[in-house]
This record gives structure tokens, sequence and C-alpha cells, in this order.
């Protein structure tokens, strides 16, 4: 069985105000708080051990929100991000946690409608032997993401927030990875960004030629700037109302 992580650190700088004073993933999406959502998808696959990594200001807060675990029926484990060093940075947290087995890793603001589709996925991920599984998905704004350039069954690369995108396939935010992803952590050098690259990560699996794909079919969005929030609310109440 794969362990499962949650990153919910950052600093929501896109979201403030309503980040002044809280956790980005603490923030209401429709009749939950954003990271009850991550945490099902998880749950969903299976997994029964889940860390959470968070910044150190609101660590408490998820502590107390969720406490641990028993209520959900997993056992939660929590981390701290000292600093906002990057997708890939809070990532290389888990190491220990992981006890070099697989994991399935997901950003705390990511919201998917098909669960179905990803429980699929997951045991796919289990069932290989070696390296990595990330989940794509179409878009009408791929720029705001990581895009994936696909060519025939394979990802030849993913560029970061490009201004002229490949395609309008982006990496959503939830990866699976081998234990061999700390060993790539560990060679990166910080962006422009000032921050260790979860895309560097990617293509560092796809260079080895171990990255494999799914794109994802049902609804999906992260929840990340207002617009994409309002989103996300809509698309958890209107599943609510079918």
């Amino acid at each position: 069985m794969i362990k499962g992580v949650i990153l919910a650190g950052g600093n929501g700088t896109r979201l403030r105000p309503l980040t002044l004073v809280t956790n980005k993933h603490l923030l209401p999406v429709y009749n939950k708080p954003m990271i009850y959502y991550p945490l099902e998808t998880l749950i969903g696959m299976g997994l029964k051990d889940i860390l959470i990594v968070s910044g150190r200001e609101h660590a408490g807060h998820f502590l107390h929100l969720l406490g641990s675990g028993k209520d959900f029926g997993v056992r939660l484990s929590y981390e701290v991000q000292e600093e906002a060093g990057g997708i890939a940075e809070a990532l290389g947290l888990a190491e220990d946690f992981a006890d070099g087995g697989k994991l399935a890793v997901i950003l705390g603001d990511n919201i998917f409608e098909d669960h179905q589709q990803i429980i699929k996925a997951a045991k796919d991920f289990i069932a290989q032997e070696r390296g990595s599984k990330i989940m794509l998905k179409e878009v009408r704004d791929p720029e705001r993401f990581g895009v994936a350039e696909v060519v025939g069954q394979k990802i030849i690369g993913i560029e970061e927030k490009p201004k002229h995108p490949k395609s309008n396939l982006i990496v959503t935010g939830l990866y699976f990875y081998d234990r061999h992803v700390f060993d790539i952590i560990k060679t990166l050098r910080p962006s422009g960004r000032g921050e260790l690259e979860i895309t560097d990560v990617n293509n560092a699996y796809i260079a080895a030629g171990t990255m494999t794909f799914e794109i994802v079919a049902g609804e999906w969005t992260d929840a990340g700037t207002f617009e994409s929030l309002l989103k996300a609310g809509n698309l958890v109440a209107h599943k609510l109302s079918a």
C-alpha cells in the first residue's frame, strides 16, 4: 500500500486579503474547508497513512481541525515547512514518512470530481514497477500551470507557466512517485522564483523514461485564485445538487 501526502503550505498571495489571517487550504469551498477535498481524494484511494505539510504559522490550525485523523478513519501526521520554498521542497519533508515506499501526493487546493478514475490511476501506479505517474487535464488557461507536451503515449517535457503553451494539457496537482523522488529533490537548485520546482522533479522522471500519465476525464479545478475558488465552490454545489 502506498502512503499519501497533502501539500498545504505557501502564502496564498493570489487570494489576499482572504489569506491574510488564515491558510488558503482552510478557506471554505462550498460546505467544507478546502483541505477536506484532497483528503477525501486520498481516502478514496484506500490510503490509511497521510502526511500533511503546512507552513509554521497555521500548522496548529490544521491539527485543531483534523486531529489524529480518527474521525476520517485514517492516521494523520504533520510536518512544518519553515518557509515557502516550493512544492518540491515541501515534498522533501516527507522522506522519513515515506520510509522507502511509494507516495500519492496531492496539492491542498485540488478538487477532482471523478474519484473512480483516480482510484484506477492509483492501482495502475502501484502495479508500475518504478517511476512516476501524473494526472493531466485539458484547460482553457494552460499558461497558469505546468504544461505537458505529449507525443503519442509519452510525455516529452513539461514547461512551467509558459507564455506560449505547446498544448492545452496541464499537470494537475496529483502526483504518484516512487522512492527515487527524494534523490531527485536533493539534486535540485532553486528556480528564478527562489523555489524548488515540482516541474523539475517531473522532468527528471521524463528524462529517465519512467513517467506515465493519465488524462482526467471528469471535472477538475484548483482553488488558488478568486476565479478558481469560485469555480471550485460551484463544482461542489452542482455535484451535491445533481
